[in-house]
């Protein structure tokens, strides 16, 4: 689930909604129904993980759900933000964490990867290229080690 949350840069709330049924393992994306803003858009997941969705869809043939609870129904939000500070607390972290911090850190990658605006508001689901500037005011703090040696050598 929290693989899926990083390659995805899924909204926690989009996540618990997934539904097996929108699951295209052969073109490695997922149907969001209904996302932020009540739109639906298609998510990517990397090639390799295909074989992690087949194993657990294997695992779990029942769900109707991607994440199901004992109960078989989905996961809430509150549910996977406790998930997530269980994995937090066991790693020995101190920094905040939480679900919403695995969407900012894949979009900040792919940012950094040079995948165009468009690109990313398309993955992303933004509505707009405004809301990608906090991604790309991020990712300068990956290009300042760089940037601050390579204008030590102007001769200014």
């Amino acid at each position: 689930m929290l693989k899926l949350l990083f390659f995805t840069a899924v909204r926690v709330g989009e996540l618990v909604n997934i539904k097996v049924a929108d699951l295209d393992l052969a073109k490695c994306k997922i149907f969001v129904d209904q996302g932020k803003g009540s739109k639906d858009r298609y998510i990517l997941f990397p090639q390799t993980f295909g074989l992690v969705l087949r194993a657990h869809l294997a695992a779990y043939p029942q769900q109707v759900h991607l994440f199901e609870t004992q109960r078989c129904g989905p996961y809430t939000v509150r549910r996977v933000q406790q998930i997530v500070q269980r994995y937090r607390e066991a790693a020995g972290l101190s920094a905040a964490v939480h679900p919403h911090l695995f969407r900012h850190q894949m979009l900040t990658f792919l940012t950094g990867q040079k995948l165009s605006d468009a690109q990313i508001q398309l993955l992303s689901g933004h509505a707009s290229k405004k809301s990608l500037e906090i991604y790309q005011h991020l990712s300068l703090d990956a290009v300042d080690a760089a940037y601050q040696q390579a204008v030590r050598l102007l001769d200014l």
